[in-house]
């Protein structure tokens, strides 16, 4: 790539990529510069960029491409063109933007579609803890299978694409939920655990943890079957209830698309 869109004369603009100098009167600007300024692009070569498919045409073949976690797309990451066409993940990973501004209006519709929250009943501990958990977290007993079962409602997480993806089959469970109501462990290593539907059907899966800088994130992992068997989809809603007495964990879904049931 060219260093610089200005010949030693100073008097010709060329093309910040392809050094093009002809018909710079029609230069357009492309991604803008740490000096501020913008990139002068020529009539080719701003095509390509403003359509996001410069980095795939001309660094094709340069490092420090990596896959979208949710749709697979490869995205240049470190290069100051594709700066805004992804984010960071909270553990590990990117996401394209495409991906990311899809859950974003998914969320955004389910909030807006959820009705208040009622306030959770039963001992004085479990209260204690729902009220530590953020608000998105608080589980709404909504499941008509349900309504005859002695259990609690622990808490709810709308799901991510990346939970929803079944090539990872994994849930990643939010941490003070996880710490609260899961069983403890030890190490990262993974543990069998065995969880309800609320059909009454026990699945089998694997908890553990990852290290994640200076703090932990909880994954369910497994869950390919039990995700093709209740149609899980990004925008659904997991929550977690607990039977008692025994402790045992159940996982409800509730499915946001039109007509659907829950599982």
């Amino acid at each position: 790539m060219a260093s610089s869109s200005t010949c030693s004369s100073g008097s010709t603009t060329l093309c910040f990529q392809c050094e093009d100098s002809s018909n710079s009167v029609n230069f357009r600007n492309g991604w803008r510069l740490r000096s501020g300024k913008f990139a002068q692009l020529c009539h080719r070569c701003a095509s390509v960029y403003e359509y996001g498919r410069f980095c795939e045409t001309f660094h094709a073949s340069d490092d420090g491409w990596r896959d979208c976690e949710s749709c697979g797309k490869l995205v240049h990451c470190g290069c100051i063109v594709s700066f805004n066409t992804y984010l960071l993940l909270d553990f590990g990973g990117i996401m394209c933007m495409e991906c990311s501004k899809k859950n974003f209006i998914l969320a955004r519709n389910r909030c807006l579609s959820d009705e208040t929250p009622p306030v959770p009943t039963g001992e004085s501990r479990l209260n204690a803890t729902q009220t530590m958990l953020e608000p998105r977290y608080r589980p709404r007993v909504t499941e008509l299978k349900l309504q005859n079962i002695s259990i609690k409602p622990l808490f709810q997480k709308l799901l991510s694409a990346s939970d929803a993806d079944l090539a990872l089959s994994r849930l990643v469970i939010p941490k003070k939920c996880a710490e609260a109501y899961f069983p403890p462990l030890s190490g990262p290593h993974k543990i069998p655990i065995n969880i309800l539907d609320t059909e009454g059907k026990e699945w089998n899966f694997h908890y553990r943890f990852w290290p994640n800088s200076r703090s932990k994130m909880y994954v369910l992992e497994g869950l390919r079957d039990y995700m093709v068997s209740k149609k899980w989809r990004a925008g659904d809603v997991v929550t977690f209830y607990r039977i008692e007495p025994g402790q045992k964990l159940v996982m409800g879904l509730r499915n946001t698309s039109a007509g659907s049931t829950n599982s």
